[in-house]
This record gives C-alpha cells, sequence and structure tokens, in this order.
C-alpha cells in the first residue's frame, strides 16, 4: 500500500481499520524477554531516554552483568514460555571492552533449551556484524524509534541512516532483524504512516512496538498527552496491515493501554509480547500476561529443540 491508501486507512472507522488488520494476525502469540545488562551513562542524546547522560534521570548506573546472570535470567524466561532473549545494553555501539564478553553470553544463551539468542547493543560497524553472526547470534534489535522526517527532533548526536545502515548489516550477516519505533513522542499521524512504510521497506522479522512512558527530567517528560489509546490502536492496525509477514510485539509503554485494548490489539493487530520487566521500568507479571493470552482466545508459540544445558 501506499502512503495515500495508509492514511485513509488510519482515519477511517476504527472497527473496520481493526478488521481489516485481523486478517494478517499470526496463529500463536510469541513471547520474549530481555535483561538490562549494562545500564545508564550513555553518551546519545535522545529525548525520551532515562539512560542518556545528557540528562539528570538520577537512575543506577552500572557496568556489563556476568555471564551466570544472564544465563539464569534466559532460564527463567524460559520457564515463562518465552521463546527468545535478549541482552540489552546501554551506549551508541558495542563497547569494545565489553564485546567478546557479549559474544560469550550469545553462545551460553544458544545452549538453553527452548531460547533463542537476541542482542540489542547499539550501532554496529561490519566486523562487529560478522562477529555476532560467527557467534550464532539469532536475533539482533535495533529501532528506528520514528520517522525519519522527525528524527532531528528526537536525537541529534547520531542519524536515521546511522540506525539503517546498522539493520542492512545484520541481514547482510544472515541474522534475523528486530526493528521497531516508540510512539508518542510528538510525531504526527503522517509520520507514523511514514514509519510504517520505511519498516515495510526494511522488512523486519519482528517490529516491536513502544509507547512513550515519560520519564523526568528528560525533554520529553510532559509528553503523555502525545498519544491516546484510540490512536495506539490505530497505529497497530495500520504497522500491521503495512506489515503482515512481521510479529508485532507490544513492548515498552503497553500499559498505557487499558487491559481490555490490549485483548483488542491480540485480536486484531499484535503478534507477540515482551513479558517480565523492562529497562528501567517495571513491567507485567508473566502470569498475567500468559492469562491475557488464553482469554483473547489465542496461544503461546512454544520452541522445541534438543538443545543440552
Amino acid at each position: 500500500m501506499d502512503r495515500t491508501e495508509l492514511l485513509n486507512l488510519y482515519n477511517s472507522d476504527l472497527n473496520k481499520l481493526l478488521k481489516a488488520s485481523s486478517k494478517y494476525i499470526k496463529e500463536d502469540v510469541e513471547l520474549c524477554s530481555i535483561l538490562n545488562a549494562r545500564n545508564g551513562k550513555c553518551s546519545q542524546n535522545c529525548k525520551y531516554c532515562a539512560q542518556s547522560s545528557h540528562y539528570n534521570t538520577e537512575i543506577e548506573s552500572f557496568p556489563l552483568v556476568d555471564i551466570a546472570a544472564v544465563k539464569n535470567a534466559a532460564i527463567d524466561a524460559a520457564k515463562n514460555h518465552a521463546t527468545r532473549f535478549a541482552i540489552v545494553t546501554s551506549g551508541k555501539t558495542p563497547d569494545e571492552s565489553d564485546f567478546d564478553t557479549m559474544l560469550e553470553m550469545i553462545k551460553e544463551l544458544n545452549k538453553i533449551d527452548g531460547i533463542k539468542s537476541c542482542a540489542s547493543i547499539g550501532i554496529l560497524n561490519e566486523q562487529q556484524a560478522q562477529q555476532l553472526a560467527a557467534a550464532g547470534l539469532k536475533r539482533f534489535h535495533h529501532n528506528i524509534n520514528t520517522a525519519e522526517s522527525y528524527y532531528p527532533q528526537v536525537c541529534t548526536t547520531h542519524s536515521f541512516e546511522e540506525r539503517l545502515n546498522t539493520c542492512r548489516l545484520v541481514k547482510k550477516y544472515g541474522m534475523e532483524l528486530c526493528c521497531g519505533v516508540i510512539l508518542g513522542m510528538g510525531e504526527s499521524v503522517e509520520q507514523r504512516i511514514e514509519m510504517a512504510l520505511t519498516l515495510a521497506r526494511i522488512e523486519p522479522d519482528s517490529i516491536p512496538i513502544n509507547i512513550l512512558m515519560p520519564v523526568k527530567n528528560t525533554p520529553f517528560e510532559n509528553y503523555l498527552d502525545k498519544i491516546d489509546e484510540e490512536n495506539i490502536l490505530r497505529t497497530l492496525a495500520v504497522f500491521k496491515i503495512a506489515n503482515p509477514k512481521s510479529v508485532l510485539r507490544f513492548c515498552g509503554g503497553r500499559m498505557r493501554l487499558s487491559i481490555e485494548k490490549q485483548k483488542l490489539a491480540l485480536k486484531t493487530c499484535v503478534d507477540g509480547i515482551m513479558i517480565g520487566n523492562y529497562l528501567t521500568k517495571t513491567g507485567r507479571n508473566p502470569q498475567e500476561d500468559m492469562k491475557m493470552i488464553e482469554e483473547t482466545g489465542r496461544k503461546i508459540s512454544c520452541l522445541i529443540t534438543s538443545k543440552a544445558n
């Protein structure tokens, strides 16, 4: 679909729009989980981020956690039916002093029954992408965050093109790509359509949808009113229609939707959920999420493997 068609759909009757997107949802709901493996002291000035050193958000900073902590967290995630587990680190790019340890973390994740390894460790160069693939990384996560036309309003310490180049490298070296957005940062409806079409060109395997949870002392701390429940649903539906083959995934900020609206999204446009805690915010109890999925009539996807711990 082109920009005009998607914009017309976005502005159409909500029930009609959700019915259209429901044609593309997957049979099962895929669960994933993450570990905040290095927190804070990021040099970048992303205006939404609690971890940026440009803002006094008073969060706890800590260095890279040890491999045992990653392995234990992944085993716990598998017990809660997550089939993918990601190590997530702050910073623009992987820290050279930590990168070899990250590679070992990935190798350990690949030994855990029921888990596929993921990583979200920043902007990559070619050598890093090649090394991650050689270590057996299954999926790399790197968001576009917002529309290219709006990007300078969100961050000026790196470019939109740098993010796109990382996505290209991930696919070049045969890894799956997880690439999504943060809604509610002041973007227009037209820019939400722009995001959907950019993702359609990138063709990610997974599209994580985050909804801004404003952080005190960041430039976006008063942006809670930039998107409401109805427009979140409209955006989700349009993203699904524009990206029918991708797993559309609820991530950070989804509790800005009522449980009933989350259920509606699961019935019409969302194929996955990140369970457990997020980076600097506490998530929902995984058991509650599994109950919610069951109440929609959908099943939780399972990964059958024969890997030894």
